[in-house]
């Protein structure tokens, strides 16, 4: 179950999802891309983001690993296409191995952060699942977890302040 401020859907080929969460778009932004990222992104029960590395700026290239309970390693990279700091990310994304609904396709990602009275409202918008619904459904599930994830973090006062 989600946190009441985390929603995610899908019209079946984009999906979104949105947080509230109790910071600054600077320090979440610097949560996105940076190292910090391996220290939020993931659970013991599924997988853990490890191995990030990111050239942040356009036509910089991204590069992760999660790796699974099992232990399996699930690389996946991109390209970033835009970065508006600390308001807009948009990244092409795709795995290296092959995603039992998704495969290799190549999907675009955008990260809107919006200044709130509480912190930011962070926004995803993940498109390119055209004639992948189930890949969608799944994909959406996913994000809301994600942002699940990064709102425990800040609200267990993890959140690097610098």
């Amino acid at each position: 179950m989600h946190d009441p401020w985390v929603r995610s859907m899908t019209n079946g080929e984009t999906i979104m999802a949105s947080a509230e969460i109790e910071a600054p778009p600077e320090r979440i932004f610097r949560a996105l891309v940076g190292e910090e990222v391996e220290q939020w992104w993931g659970s013991a029960d599924s997988y853990r983001m490890v191995d990030w590395s990111a050239d942040l700026r356009v036509g910089g290239r991204w590069t992760v690993t999660a790796r699974g309970a099992d232990g399996r390693d699930l690389p996946a990279s991109g390209e970033f296409v835009e970065i508006e700091a600390p308001r807009r990310i948009v990244q092409t994304r795709a795995y290296a191995w092959d995603h039992p609904t998704l495969g290799r396709r190549q999907t675009t990602l955008a990260w809107l952060l919006q200044p709130t009275a509480r912190g930011t409202r962070l926004t995803i918008c993940h498109g390119g699942f055209a004639g992948l619904g189930e890949a969608a459904t799944e994909h959406a599930e996913d994000w809301g977890r994600v942002l699940a994830w990064l709102q425990a973090y800040v609200q267990a006062g993890r959140l690097a302040a610098a």
